[in-house]
């Protein structure tokens, strides 16, 4: 079987966004890969998080990647600072990797522009980082969204300049998979992008929050004064809280609301109420196992060693056979 190889990083709980943009899909994938999934911890660090912050997160990702439906028996799930032997690697591969080169990544320059008081190494070589998870297991399939093509290309990039470098042809190159043919964009509920963490805590519906939550979001978020024209075309805001429908809701209510926007009819306080109780019936069966597995604290401990020791067998191997290939000997 191919290698997959995807991480998400531990700033918190995961949302509609996660879920549906990618988790939903590991799930299918561990039947069909094989797959190492794991939590960023090392990324997260960018943001200096507190200690307990950092613990948290960790827990909070791995808690709900379980309850989403990872199985620790059908795919590789670990936490990334278990496994040292990647630190490693991202230090042999930043020996490689070039200041201009590093500079020019699009995500870098949005972070310097975002936040100047906080531009450290670790923003600067994430794209190294990102490259030493997935060469580490020699991956060829990486499930990345178009934001982290760039970052792909330039761990293409990497491993090709270390086999280039000592005449080898050791690393595979990776590329971006898409799972299921079907991109989903979950819009945020401020009215603008996606939906994401860094936006504000109402901008998004996490897999944990409670029904009462979830209505306090939907009935908040942004949307016009309506329709003044029959078949108008939606305004982005509008058309946001639609592609969210469209996500968790069935079929019939979707074209029942849009024939009522279509006539200059819809009430968006009802539409609102009904995207609500579809997100709370479509989160359900997760929320409760989310609220069962944080309990199980002997589950959680025997999940995160399992996964290190399996993702370490394959880490230690590379690491082993590339400290040889660099000329690393014993005396």
């Amino acid at each position: 079987m191919e290698t997959v190889v995807s991480g998400i990083r531990s700033t918190g709980k995961l949302h509609l966004g996660n879920y549906y943009g990618a988790v939903s899909n590991f799930v299918k994938m561990q039947n069909e890969y094989n797959c190492f999934f794991f939590i960023a911890d090392y990324h997260s660090l960018t943001t200096h998080p507190t200690p307990a912050n950092l613990h948290g997160n960790i827990k909070q990702v791995l808690v709900e990647y379980l309850a989403a439906g990872l199985d620790p028996e059908k795919t590789t799930l670990y936490i990334q600072s278990d496994v040292p032997e990647i630190a490693e690697l991202y230090l042999y591969m930043n020996m490689n990797a070039y200041l201009g080169e590093l500079e020019r990544s699009t995500s870098f320059k949005d972070k310097v522009r975002s936040n100047p008081d906080n531009v450290n190494a670790g923003l600067l070589t994430y794209p190294v980082l990102m490259a030493a998870d997935i060469l580490i297991h020699h991956a060829t399939k990486v499930p990345v969204g178009k934001d982290q093509e760039q970052h792909l290309e330039m761990t293409r990039t990497f491993g090709n300049r270390f086999n280039n470098l000592y005449q080898t042809e050791y690393f595979k190159e990776p590329f971006a998979f898409n799972y299921s043919n079907d991109l989903i964009k979950i819009p945020g509920l401020d009215g603008k992008g996606k939906m994401g963490k860094s936006e504000g805590e109402m901008n998004a519906v996490y897999l944990s929050d409670s029904p009462e939550i979830i209505r306090k979001k939907v009935m908040k978020a942004v949307t016009d004064a309506g329709p003044t024209q029959e078949n108008q075309v939606k305004p982005q805001e509008v058309q946001n809280l639609f592609d969210l429908m469209k996500v968790v809701s069935s079929a019939d209510t979707l074209v029942h609301f849009d024939e009522l926007y279509n006539k200059c009819q819809i009430r968006y306080g009802d539409f609102k109420k009904q995207l609500a109780e579809d997100m709370i019936i479509a989160t359900q069966p997760i929320r409760e196992k989310i609220e069962d597995i944080s309990k199980n604290t002997v589950l959680l401990r025997q999940v995160a060693k399992h996964g290190a020791i399996k993702a370490r067998e394959s880490a230690s191997k590379t690491i082993k056979e590339v400290r040889e290939i660099i000329g690393f000997k014993a005396f």
